[in-house]
């Protein structure tokens, strides 16, 4: 019988991260599911009797959970096909408002978290020829204003996980860098302001967005054929990023624009 193959999924306990636990568990796989809110977790473990699932509580920040997860996944399944570093928080505020703890929250979680993880999990997705993926997002290609950390974070793990796709041209590692647009989650609620708080209520219209749930199909299907990229959505996301490179100061203004016009915009 072929052994099943063990995905490892950071942030599973909301959003896109959930969707792709439920994903992979309907295509018969191995979970190994990691985040912060255990509770969420044992829920969502319990919403998938039928697959393999093994949580882990993990705070992406701190190296030794990461370096805990991914013993735990090789001790429980013995291997590691898939790595997905979809841990993550969203800001909004001002630059010259935002207090620098905030900053560095924003990347300990995005690019850290992405970095403590990999560096434990690559040995064993190097012996499968795996793959490795990273959740970042349209910030990752453009600057978002009133995003300052969040983009940046987003262009240090875009700029990371390019890096290693290059040093492991020949030793059959796959790498895919994902990059949602705007997702229905509850990563805008949870966005911190200037001085840490969380938002609260979203500004932007959750309705007309992609779901988590179209989203985590859209990668599943693009680690499966190995793609190297993957930008979801075509106004703010694939058009978005081509107009970046043939009219960079038009999609500024157009950014500003849409930016300031949201409700209780940090412009105002």
């Amino acid at each position: 019988m072929m052994q099943k193959k063990v995905v490892i999924i950071t942030g599973a306990s909301s959003g896109i991260g959930k969707a792709l636990a439920e994903k992979y568990a309907a295509e018969g796989w191995n979970l190994v599911l990691a985040a912060r809110r255990n509770e969420r977790l044992q829920e969502l473990k319990e919403k998938l009797a039928r697959a393999e699932v093994l949580t882990v509580k993990t705070d992406v920040t701190v190296e030794g959970d990461c370096k805990n997860l991914v013993e735990k996944a090789v001790e429980r399944f013995g291997k590691i096909d898939v790595l997905i570093n979809n841990a993550g928080i969203s800001m909004r505020a001002l630059f010259n408002n935002t207090e620098m703890e905030v900053l560095h929250r924003l990347m300990n979680v995005n690019y850290w978290g992405t970095v403590n993880c990999t560096k434990y999990a690559m040995p064993h997705l190097l012996k499968q020829k795996g793959s490795l993926v990273g959740v970042i997002s349209v910030g990752g290609y453009i600057g978002l204003p009133g995003r300052a950390g969040y983009s940046a974070s987003k262009f240090a793990v875009r700029g990371f996980l390019e890096t290693l796709r290059i040093e492991n041209l020949k030793t059959g590692l796959h790498v895919l860098v994902a990059a949602p647009g705007f997702t229905a989650s509850e990563i805008r609620k949870s966005a911190l302001t200037a001085n840490g708080d969380k938002q609260g209520e979203t500004p932007r219209n959750e309705n007309k967005m992609m779901s988590a749930e179209a989203c985590a199909v859209h990668i599943f299907r693009a680690v499966e054929k190995r793609k190297r990229q993957l930008i979801l959505t075509f106004l703010e996301g694939k058009f978005t990023v081509f107009l970046s490179k043939i009219m960079p100061r038009f999609l500024d203004r157009m950014n500003y624009k849409m930016f300031a016009s949201e409700p209780d915009s940090p412009f105002k």
